[in-house]
């Protein structure tokens, strides 16, 4: 049976707390509708809660990974939190790495990731502009007319 995984917003945050193991169904609605969600709060984060899930099988671990991408290509990173260690060794025995999704211990520690990250990107972001907002402002510059 296939049940529908609720996405929270904290902020700017979509926080989705996966409760059960999920199923293939699941797994692509949860895909399709955090995808819709990120879009219509336009979100900057996204923390995937795995404390619960007990099992994952290749399936599960490949949509956690394509999830992560569809929310960086709609301008959202993704923390998964909360992994048991049988998880992260099934994972790794899979073949799947998860490469390119953060992972934190806990939903605290990975809310502290998506800020670093968010003021990282500001930074980097801000950078480029202050520099234009600076150029020819020195005592080099031409004179103002």
């Amino acid at each position: 049976m296939s049940e529908q995984v609720p996405i929270l917003r904290i902020g700017q945050v979509l926080l989705v707390s996966i409760q059960t193991d999920l199923d293939d169904r699941s797994v692509m609605l949860l895909q399709d509708d955090l995808a819709a969600a990120v879009v219509d709060s336009g979100a900057h984060g996204v923390v995937i809660d795995i404390t619960a899930v007990e099992i994952v099988d290749s399936f599960v671990g490949r949509m956690l990974a394509t999830i992560a991408a569809i929310s960086r290509l709609l301008d959202a990173q993704t923390v998964v939190v909360g992994m048991r260690p049988a998880v992260a060794i099934t994972l790794v025995e899979l073949g799947l790495s998860l490469g390119g999704v953060r992972t934190a211990l806990t939903l605290d520690k990975g809310l502290q990731a998506l800020e670093r990250a968010r003021r990282q990107q500001a930074g980097e972001s801000a950078s480029p502009s202050t520099r234009a907002g600076h150029e020819g402002s020195g005592p080099d510059a031409p004179a103002a007319l």
